[in-house]
């Protein structure tokens, strides 16, 4: 007996995500801040990034388990597998362009998206050209 999914289409799918993307973008987190010698409380709006986290948190207020058509266990979802990709895509990007134009902090968005620039740096030194020979101290 096929399991019963609770997103009957991919574009099911799509559509839910837009909803989500719609609903992070529309109620932006708020900085609150204390300005001025009379700390006069100013409410800054920020953007939200859009995460695959939040996503699923969305499913589960509207009572989806979105969780099962990303990790598509025994391939039960693989019809699904072409708007996970793209819903992990439009997610990535958000993050990558907010972080760019500091919208987001660069550095987390280059950790969750594997973007650090690893640079490995040796020192080696050459090898004594004579190395029979000690090394003679001047400060004795």
């Amino acid at each position: 007996m096929a399991k019963h999914k609770y997103i009957e289409t991919p574009e099911k799918m799509w559509e839910l995500f837009k909803k989500y993307r719609k609903h992070v973008k529309e109620n932006p987190r708020v900085k609150v801040e204390y300005v001025g010698k009379d700390g006069f409380r100013v409410d800054t709006p920020l953007v939200t990034p859009l995460t695959l986290e939040g996503f699923k948190s969305f499913g589960y207020d509207n009572n989806v388990t979105i969780s099962h058509y990303f990790d598509n266990t025994d391939k039960a979802y693989d019809e699904y597998r072409a708007i996970c990709s793209r819903v992990r895509g439009v997610i990535r990007q958000d993050q990558i362009e907010g972080g760019m134009v500091g919208q987001y902090n660069a550095s987390i968005t280059q950790r969750l998206n594997n973007l650090q620039d690893k640079q490995q740096v040796e020192n080696i030194s050459p090898p004594p050209l004579f190395p029979d020979v000690p090394t003679h101290n001047s400060d004795k």
